[in-house]
């Protein structure tokens, strides 16, 4: 279906271009702000609302189980009923679910959990293609302002939530401030809806007849991806609490989360450009495994000092940074057209994030069954190993998923 045009009168181009980019600057904002900012204060909400460990580390799940559901349909709708208006009907949903959680109880906690997710996962897998279609000349610097955006609000969130909590606005507050980010970003894509765009994904002659799901390099990219996920958000859902039993000041264990997130931001930048150069990116896999293990190791003997932590956290950062951005270079450097990157991106999305998703569950179930962190760091070995094995297989070049 063909898509509305840009109008390309100078006056207008530029008024089309600059209400674009801020929309998906603030959109970008809204990616893992309401994500980052409910872990640092975990416990307060435990407190609360008599949250198991269990109960807390599904909390921290709901997220990515919506990413996992959803995304397989996204391309579809996006087709179907325009990228642009999925992306609003997406804002509502956030600002919708920012407002469920900090009232009621339990059931309306992960009500507005879950929306937030599914609003996340439109914009996963929209943003990207939008970018794509509507910059194609400015890629690699949109998608650098994209990662910016997302990197400096999520450690933004991190960083705050403990103190704003500690105010007369308690854990309700400190979530419920973030409704006014996605309330600005909603305003700012509202001009978009004149123009929405149903063909971010073309279904196109170049589609592959074979199914994805039958190609044994999917798999490993899928599972990869669902292995690096999973370290990232077990770091973003028990970080504080990890640094709580390193016996460190709760705002500061709040820090930390947020060093781990503002760090990523600069790797983010460099990790891409140096794997499009290489036809071989398992040097790269072995080096960010190596910095995972180093990360695990310095939590394990760290014993409360805070340079071993924040040197650990360092690696974590440099391996978080080069894994997330590896994935995202699969997709198109394993990839022979704009449909199959699509399919994988799709299929890795829904199952990698299903694998995620068992992440933070298992963590607080491990911690909750053994009353320490000790026994869940040995569970992060095994999560690497696999990330490693995986990785060897997405990163030898010269292979696509459809050969």
């Amino acid at each position: 279906m063909k898509r509305t045009e840009i109008p390309r009168t100078e006056e207008a181009s530029n008024a089309v271009y600059y209400t674009l980019l801020a929309g998906i600057l603030l959109v970008a904002a809204n990616l893992r702000t309401h994500i980052t900012s409910l872990s640092p204060i975990i416990d307060k909400i435990r407190e609360a609302l008599s949250l198991s460990g269990t109960m807390a580390g599904f909390l921290t799940t709901l997220p990515l189980l919506a990413f996992a559901i959803l995304s397989p349909f996204i391309s579809k709708w996006a087709r179907q009923y325009g990228a642009e208006r999925l992306i609003f009907v997406s804002l509502v949903l956030i600002v919708i679910g920012s407002l469920f959680r900090p009232f009621g109880g339990i059931v309306s906690l992960m009500a507005g959990t879950f929306l937030i997710g599914l609003a996340v996962a439109v914009f996963n897998v929209l943003l990207p293609s939008i970018i794509k279609q509507e910059f194609p000349q400015r890629i690699g610097v949109m998608t650098g302002l994209y990662s910016i955006m997302m990197g400096i609000f999520a450690s933004t969130a991190a960083a705050i939530s403990v103190p704003v909590s500690n105010t007369s606005l308690g854990w309700r507050g400190a979530l419920l401030i973030w409704t006014i980010l996605s309330v600005i970003g909603l305003l700012v894509w509202l001009p978009q809806l004149r123009r929405n765009t149903r063909a971010v994904v073309s279904s196109t002659p170049d589609t592959p007849k074979r199914s994805i799901w039958r190609s044994p390099l999917a798999w490993f990219i899928t599972v990869n991806m669902g292995m690096q996920s999973s370290i990232y958000y077990i770091m973003v859902a028990w970080l504080p609490n990890m640094m709580h039993a390193q016996n460190l000041d709760p705002v500061v264990a709040g820090y930390m989360l947020s060093l781990f997130q503002m760090l990523m931001i600069p790797i983010n930048f460099i990790a891409p450009i140096v794997a499009a150069k290489m036809k071989d990116q398992r040097s790269l896999i072995i080096m960010t495994t190596i910095c995972y293990v180093l990360g695990i190791f310095g939590f394990l003997l760290a014993n409360g000092s805070l340079p071993i932590i924040i040197l650990a956290i360092v690696f974590f950062s440099l391996s978080g940074g080069f894994s997330f951005s590896l994935i995202m270079m699969f997709f198109s450097l394993r990839t022979q057209s704009a449909a199959e990157a699509a399919d994988i991106s799709g299929m890795a999305q829904s199952v990698g994030y299903l694998l995620a998703g068992c992440g933070p569950l298992l963590y607080g179930a491990l911690h909750d069954a053994t009353g320490g962190w000790n026994v869940p760091y040995y569970v992060m070995f095994g999560i690497v190993a696999v990330y490693l094995l995986t990785g060897l297989g997405a990163g030898r070049g010269g292979r696509y998923v459809h050969e």
